[in-house]
């Protein structure tokens, strides 16, 4: 299986390889949430908010990217899509190319959260088929990873992790790596109310860099944003944040009222 998984864990000097942050990333998952008129309130009032400095993605409905993309135009805010097909085009009743995405403004989209694993049935197969339909309609991809309670408590988290990374988006150039974003996601803290740890989060992000070193390098790495998601919230957004391989959040319910999203965003400067 995954030789690089297997030298990444025996691989010790990776600790010896410092991270050295840019601007973190901040970026929100409205997921099924909100409607027109109330999303334009939101991004109205984050676009008060925000510096020109700042890096923040709003990952948003289909229907609301071309109005929210015309509003956010030479803003910091940055428009992801919450999915996309995995063809080019053809007779998919009711599903959405990533070249349509790019077409009307989107600048992200999202693969491989768990939602759509779990409810969709999507595999790491899949999702690396629409990571590369997404590079080619130019888009930039926030990718998704993290383990459910049982795999965790079984302390068998990071090899779950890698193998998911190993069969997608490792298989990508340097080249490629330099359009995607990792999130880690631990499943069980999605929408429960916990948190991974600040040093929870730090171990893991630390794995999924060293794997990325492994296989691609320390520059390539080093330049790869690792955000965490999972219960983000401006109680813990500090404690996170401060973490060295943590490189910002996805952010779920926080990010759908502007006061606590930009209150994790001033955690994130």
């Amino acid at each position: 299986m995954c030789v690089i998984l297997y030298t990444y864990l025996n691989y010790l000097d990776v600790n010896k390889i410092p991270h050295m942050k840019e601007r973190n990333v901040l970026a929100g998952n409205w997921k099924m949430n909100l409607d027109y008129m109330d999303a334009i309130q939101l991004v109205q009032a984050l676009l008060e908010g925000v510096e020109d400095t700042d890096r923040m993605i709003i990952s948003v409905p289909y229907l609301y990217i071309s109005g929210l993309a015309k509003l956010t135009n030479n803003s910091p805010i940055e428009i992801a899509a919450q999915n996309c097909h995995q063809k080019e085009k053809g007779a998919y009743t009711g599903e959405i190319s990533a070249n349509m995405l790019a077409s009307v403004g989107t600048d992200y989209v999202v693969l491989g959260h768990s939602e759509r694993r779990e409810y969709f049935g999507e595999t790491d197969t899949l999702i690396l088929e629409k990571i590369k339909m997404a590079f080619a309609s130019n888009l930039k991809v926030i990718y998704c990873c993290g383990e459910p309670l049982d795999v965790r408590e079984a302390d068998n988290h990071s090899h779950f992790v890698a193998e998911q990374i190993e069969a997608s988006i490792l298989q990508l150039s340097s080249e490629e790596m330099k359009n995607i974003i990792i999130a880690y996601e631990p499943i069980w803290a999605i929408g429960t109310g916990k948190t991974a740890s600040a040093e929870q989060a730090q171990e893991m992000h630390k794995v999924i860099r060293g794997l990325l070193v492994s296989k691609f390098g320390s520059e390539t790495a080093e330049a790869c944003s690792i955000l965490y998601g999972g219960s983000v919230k401006p109680a813990n957004a500090d404690e996170l944040f401060a973490m060295p391989d943590v490189d910002g959040g996805l952010v779920g319910g926080a990010s759908l009222k502007a006061d606590s999203f930009l209150s994790i965003l001033r955690s994130n400067r």
